[in-house]
Formats: C-alpha cells, sequence, structure tokens
C-alpha cells in the first residue's frame, strides 16, 4: 500500500480508536495527560512501522499494545512509580500478554466503562468551561488542536495553552478516573452535559467568524451525545439533551442559503429538513420520558423543538402547547434567556403587544444587557406592531452586539426594510 494511502488510513483509524485508547491507557496510568501522551507514541509508531509492515488486522489492539509496553518502559524508569509497574506488569500476565484475545475485545466495544470515565474525567467541574470543551474535543473527539482552534476561531496557542492547564488541574487535584458515585452523578452528569451542549450550540449558531454553523462541532456533539446515552440508558436527561440536539441537526441544510445567508425558523423550507433525524429525535425523546423521573431541562427543550418538527408547515405550530413548555422551563431553571424566549412564543400565540409587555420586563436584567437578541426580538415585535423608527433602533443595536458577520448582515437588512415612517 502506498505511504500516502496507509497515512490516511491511520488518520482515519485515530479517529475511531484515539478515545477508548486513551481511556483504557487512563484507567491504568491513573493520568489523563499521560495517556494521551503514550496514545500519541503509539500513533508515531505507527506512521513508522505500518508504511513497512503494513495495517495490522486489529489496529486498535495493535496501538494498545504498543502504548501498555511504553508505559510499562516509563514505570520502570521511575522508582517512584514501582508498585504501579507491578500492578501493571501483574495484569498483562494474568490476561496472556498482548495477544490475548479478551483485550481485542476490550478494543472493540466501543462502550465500556473506560470511555465513560474518561467522559466524567474530561468534563470535570474542577476545569474551567474553556477547558473542558478543549479537553473533550481533544481526548474524546480525536481533534487535532489545529482543528479545535480553527472551529472555535482561537489561535492553536491558545488551545494548547487550556489542555495544558487542564491536564496540569487533574492531576494538581488528583481526580480519580472513575465514573461518580450514584449520589455525586447528577451534579456531575449536568457538567458532562454542559459541555456537550456547548459544543454543540457553537456549531449550530457561531457566536463568530463568517460563518452561520460550524457543522464539525454539531457532528461532534451528536456523537458524543449519542455514545453518552449508549453508556448511561437510564437517565433520562442524556436522552432528552440527544433529542434536542438531534431535532435542531435536522434543520441545518434549510437554516442558510445560496450565499451562505441564515434562514429563521419560520422562513425555512421544511421539506430540506433532515426527517431521518427528526425520527431519532423525536425517539429520543420518547426514551427521555420512559426512564422516569422529574422532567428535566433538556428534556423540556427538546419537547419545545418537537412542537416544531411536528408542524409540516411553520402556520401549524402549536404555539400554546411551546408557552406552556415554557412556563415549565422558567420555573425549573429561571432565567432572562427563558423569560425572552417565553416571549417570542407569546408574541406567535397572543399577539406581538402582550409579547413586548414581557419583553419590556426583563430588559434591564444585567444578563441581557450585551445579548444581541434582546433588541433583536425587540425589533421585530415593534415593526409587527407598525413602529418603524423604534424598530431601526432596535435591529442597529443588535447589529452592533453580534460578532458573527452573517447574523450582522442579516440584522441590517432588516433595518434598512424598515420605514421611519410606520412609527408617526
Amino acid at each position: 500500500m502506498p505511504t500516502a494511502d496507509v497515512n490516511r488510513t491511520i488518520d482515519a483509524v485515530w479517529r475511531i480508536e484515539s478515545a477508548r485508547l486513551i481511556a483504557g491507557l487512563a484507567r491504568l496510568v491513573r493520568d489523563v495527560g499521560q495517556a494521551e501522551d503514550l496514545a500519541q507514541e503509539a500513533l508515531l509508531a505507527a506512521l513508522e512501522q505500518w508504511p513497512e509492515s503494513g495495517v495490522p488486522d486489529n489496529p486498535g489492539a495493535w496501538l494498545m499494545a504498543i502504548a501498555r509496553r511504553r508505559a510499562i518502559d516509563r514505570l520502570r524508569r521511575a522508582e517512584v512509580h514501582a508498585r504501579k509497574t507491578r500492578e501493571l506488569g501483574r495484569e498483562i500476565e494474568t490476561r496472556g500478554g498482548f495477544d490475548d484475545p479478551d483485550l481485542d475485545a476490550e478494543i472493540d466495544d466501543p462502550f465500556d466503562d473506560d470511555l465513560l470515565r474518561l467522559v466524567f474525567t474530561t468534563c470535570h467541574p474542577v476545569l474551567s468551561t474553556d477547558g473542558r470543551v478543549a479537553l473533550t474535543l481533544r481526548l474524546l473527539g480525536g481533534l487535532t488542536t489545529k482543528e479545535i482552534a480553527r472551529a472555535y476561531l482561537v489561535s492553536e496557542s491558545t488551545v494548547a495553552q487550556r489542555i495544558v492547564r487542564a491536564k496540569r488541574t487533574l492531576s494538581a487535584a488528583r481526580v480519580p478516573f472513575e465514573v461518580p458515585e450514584r449520589d455525586e452523578l447528577a451534579s456531575r452528569l449536568a457538567s458532562v452535559l454542559e459541555v456537550i451542549y456547548l459544543i454543540f450550540n457553537e456549531g449550530y449558531a457561531a457566536t463568530a467568524g463568517d460563518d452561520w454553523m460550524r457543522p464539525e462541532l454539531i457532528d461532534e456533539a451528536l456523537r458524543l451525545g449519542r455514545i453518552l446515552a449508549e453508556l448511561l440508558p437510564s437517565e433520562p436527561e442524556v436522552h432528552g439533551l440527544v433529542a434536542l440536539m438531534e431535532l435542531h441537526a435536522s434543520r441545518s441544510r434549510a437554516r442558510t442559503g445560496p450565499s451562505g445567508e441564515p434562514i429563521l425558523l419560520l422562513d425555512q423550507d421544511r421539506s430540506r429538513w433532515d426527517w431521518m433525524l427528526v425520527g431519532r429525535g423525536l425517539a429520543a425523546l420518547e426514551r427521555a420520558y420512559r426512564a422516569g423521573g422529574a422532567v428535566g431541562p433538556y428534556t423540556l427543550q427538546a419537547a419545545i423543538s418537537a412542537c416544531h418538527a411536528r408542524a409540516r408547515a411553520a402556520e401549524d405550530t402549536d404555539w400554546d402547547s411551546i408557552v406552556a413548555l415554557y412556563d415549565g422551563l422558567a420555573q425549573l431553571t429561571p432565567s432572562p434567556v427563558v423569560e425572552l424566549n417565553r416571549a417570542v412564543a407569546v408574541g406567535m400565540a397572543s399577539g406581538p403587544e402582550e409579547a413586548l409587555e414581557l419583553v419590556d420586563a426583563i430588559a434591564s436584567e444585567p444578563a441581557l444587557r450585551d445579548f444581541h437578541l434582546l433588541p433583536t426580538v425587540r425589533g421585530d415585535l415593534l415593526e409587527k406592531l407598525g413602529r418603524g423608527e423604534e424598530a431601526r433602533v432596535e435591529f442597529h443595536r443588535a447589529a452592533s452586539l453580534t460578532q458573527n458577520s452573517r447574523e450582522r448582515a442579516v440584522l441590517l437588512e432588516r433595518m434598512a426594510g424598515c420605514s421611519p415612517r410606520n412609527g408617526v
């Protein structure tokens, strides 16, 4: 096989196997940073050897075997880790060495306990939000530092620093490589779900740059969410988050026009929605309800998205149900942003005048001070009420607040379309 083909194969294998490889190594060495270093050494060995020897039948097991050998060598060189060396050596010996078929089976299982441990480690609350996101994409997503930097429009050095700091923090805090106990699971799981949803949202509605969406982040969040749903099948909010992401992602093709310009939900051609993803999302929502327990915020948001998905035309949307779901969400997780979204739904169900009153009641909230969607919503409601000059001011303010150039262009276009005479 030509070297270029082998390198492409290695890249594909790494994408598939890296998370499981790092997870398995982290269980052995009890350090995420060391585990990634060992995995990288195994990758370098593959780049050196596979062009001559060929790609092995089970590349994942090959990489794990090399990494385990390197782990033993590293531990032997460090006297302080003598005990770990003996434990690791005994485990390998009792399993029949590096060619143990059980090892192959473990590598082939994408949803093992080690992977779940890695999820909870990379998303540990001791880390900053940026650190959790970067480390998760690096270790679980297999993305390179360059790919993460490109997705988030930051420098490679910034991403590298976040990852290094995250690893050091985990090591300094002696974060155990384990699945949290039942009494900790809810709070720790909330951190995991937050990270996955942050990744998804940055892909679905980019906060900055020239692109309205970043599909690679959407795909990565969906992949992580689906894996987590397999790992924790009895946790309703995991399925609720998956449902929410599937339903939102189903609209991706319809969310941009020929030139990449954003198309708002009510203006989208719903025949372009991905109805397979809609089906997956509705099925995940049903699993969330079947799991029992109190309905959580992700499940409620997914239920709101499902109302849109069930309406084959925008005018068929059940806005009264959406308002009721927002009422529940506001009670569960009260916030000005939830109230703003609820006001939009009220405007669709009961008219712009009532909605504007709700928006004005929360306009002074500090959390909304620099939030571009507040003047966007006010501008839309004022325009519907025929108050064109006021609407122009709001759309101009919204355009000045957003960092996304596509969104800014749409807002300026809406501003230009508001006749000053409407306010007379």
